[in-house]
């Protein structure tokens, strides 16, 4: 008699999710409010392991509001860069305890990393990609390791770069859900009312956009909302929201003492 065929170990390899996936979330959702939607990609477990990533900005409390109102479990992720406003710490306490979530995680950079490559604290000031990449872009995809798919809380009307943006898309291997992608400013000025959200408390200022504090800067009457980020460099996004990390200059190396600025 013949022995079973043995049974091979595969790895599967394969994404959790592709753009097919996307394009067939799409069409299902398109017209369907985001709350509903919401509450249903949950409940179905259309997204697998999902988590929603939160700056703790101006507008993040319209995000998750809305996520707490369709399951509070979801895991809320903060990438703290250790750069951060005082403020945006105590507005990111503020919200998880109003908005009653009960998984709060914070990711931090890698203390090595930084000792190497960030010694002094000013990599930010010669260069903001590289301080991005090693302060946000890395504990980023740390945090995002076990994740079938993640909430982002981009806009669409926020800078030319977020045009066009569908609410389901697909980001190495991972579906990553954009509620807020078509809502307008009105849109979130009337959520904020609505439910009666609490501000960030910079807001008043003049800052509409808030990252990192040494990035960061007062928004000008009819300047783009990000203007105040990365003033003066040719830059617009940290780099999470970027699929291609920014190639290095073959010039200058920024990690060499020779190429650093003296303060």
């Amino acid at each position: 008699m013949a022995e079973p065929a043995r049974k091979l170990d595969v790895i599967d390899a394969r994404p959790a999710f592709t753009q097919a996936d996307a394009d067939a979330l799409n069409a299902r959702f398109e017209g369907v409010d985001t709350l509903s939607m919401l509450k249903t990609v949950f409940a179905e477990g259309l997204a697998g392991n999902v988590a929603v990533v939160s700056s703790f900005g101006t507008e993040s409390a319209v995000l998750l509001s809305l996520v707490a109102k369709a399951d509070r479990t979801v895991p809320v992720i903060f990438v703290d860069t250790l750069k951060m406003f005082g403020e945006t710490l105590d507005y990111r306490e503020t919200l998880i305890s109003t908005l009653g979530f009960t998984d709060s995680r914070a990711v931090v950079p890698n203390a090595e990393v930084l000792a190497k490559k960030d010694e002094t604290g000013l990599r930010w000031s010669y260069d903001p990609d590289g301080c991005c990449e090693i302060r946000k872009v890395e504990p980023m995809a740390r945090a995002k390791e076990g994740l079938d798919a993640w909430i982002s809380g981009r806009k669409a009307f926020q800078s030319v770069t977020r045009q066009n943006l569908p609410r389901f898309e697909v980001e190495d291997g991972r579906l990553k859900i954009n509620p807020l992608g078509d809502w307008t400013k009105d849109d979130l000025e009337a959520w904020f009312e609505a439910e009666n959200l609490p501000r960030h408390p910079l807001e008043a200022q003049g800052y509409l956009s808030i990252g990192c504090e040494p990035c960061t800067s007062k928004v000008l009457p009819g300047e783009d909302p990000r203007a105040g980020r990365w003033r003066g460099w040719d830059k617009v996004e940290c780099g999470i929201h970027s699929p291609v990390a920014p190639i290095p200059s073959p010039v200058a190396d920024p990690d060499d003492p020779a190429n650093q600025p003296v303060f």
